[in-house]
C-alpha cells in the first residue's frame, strides 16, 4: 500500500479538487483497491463523493474509540471507498497534541494496508499538529500551488518545514495560460505538472463528480489523468 497526501499550507488552491480526482483515477484508471480518507473538518471531498457526512466519529478513530474499517463505506465509483470528515476534526490538532503519539494516523494507516492499494489523504491546510502525522505517514506529499508570488512561498515553507525527510511533489493548480503571471511561473517551473482552470472542473461541485466520470477526454480531465500517471511513476521508484 502507498500513502499519497494531498496537502497545502494555504486554502483555497485546489486542494480537494486534486484528491478526488486523484482518487477517482487510482481506482479507474490503474484499477487500485482505493480509500480515500476526509480529514478536513470542511468534509467537501466528502460531499462531492457521496454526501456522506459521519456523524461526529471522524476524530473517534484517532483516539482509538472507533477502528477505521468501521467508518468506511463504498462510492459510486468502483473500487473507491471513502472515509468521510465532520465537524469533530475541529479538534484534532488538539487531541494530537494531549496524545503525544506522534506516529498514530502511521499505525492506524498500516492497519489499511490489507484490504487497499492506495490511500489518499485530503488533508486541512496550515502547519499544524495534523500536518506533522501526515507527513510522518505519507510515501508522497501533493502539494498543489497556484502560480502566484504567496502560493509558490507557502509552498517553500512546506519545503522548508519537512527538510528533506519527505518526497514532495508540487503541481501547478488552476492554471490560465493567458495570465502573464502565470506563464512566468510555468516558467520557471517547467517541470511541474499543470492543472487548468476550467468550467469543467469547476461543474465538479454542480455535478457531484470527478472530471474522469463525465469528461474525461476533456483538457482537465486528461490533465489529472496526466498526473496520475506521474505520481504513479514516482511511487514506483
Amino acid at each position: 500500500m502507498a500513502t499519497i497526501a494531498i496537502y497545502s499550507l494555504k486554502g483555497g488552491v485546489g486542494k480537494t479538487t486534486l484528491a478526488v480526482n486523484l482518487a477517482w483515477c487510482s481506482a479507474t484508471l490503474s484499477a487500485r483497491r482505493t480509500l480515500l480518507w476526509d480529514l478536513d473538518p470542511q468534509a467537501a471531498s466528502s460531499f462531492l463523493l457521496s454526501g456522506h457526512k459521519s456523524k461526529d466519529q471522524a476524530q473517534s478513530v484517532f483516539s482509538k474509540d472507533v477502528e477505521p474499517a468501521k467508518l468506511v463505506h463504498h462510492t459510486a465509483v468502483p473500487r473507491l471507498d471513502l472515509i468521510a470528515a465532520d465537524e469533530s476534526l475541529r479538534g484534532l490538532d488538539l487531541l494530537f497534541h494531549e496524545l503525544d503519539k506522534k506516529k498514530r494516523l502511521q499505525k492506524l494507516l498500516t492497519g489499511l494496508a490489507k484490504p487497499y492499494d492506495r490511500v489518499l489523504l485530503d488533508c486541512p491546510p496550515g502547519l499544524t499538529e495534523t500536518s506533522d502525522q501526515v507527513m510522518r505517514a505519507a510515501d508522497l506529499i501533493v502539494v498543489p500551488v497556484i502560480p502566484s508570488p504567496l502560493s509558490e512561498r507557502a509552498y517553500a515553507e512546506v519545503v522548508k518545514h519537512l527538510g528533506g525527510k519527505s518526497q514532495v511533489l508540487p503541481v501547478h493548480s488552476m492554471v490560465d495560460r493567458r495570465r502573464k503571471l502565470h506563464a512566468e511561473a510555468l516558467a520557471r517551473h517547467p517541470d511541474w505538472p499543470v492543472i487548468p482552470m476550467a468550467s469543467v472542473v469547476e461543474s465538479m461541485a454542480a455535478r457531484r463528480a470527478p472530471v474522469g466520470a463525465f469528461a474525461g477526454k476533456s483538457p482537465g480531465g486528461q490533465a489529472f489523468a496526466q498526473l496520475w500517471q506521474a505520481i504513479e511513476r514516482r511511487l514506483a521508484k
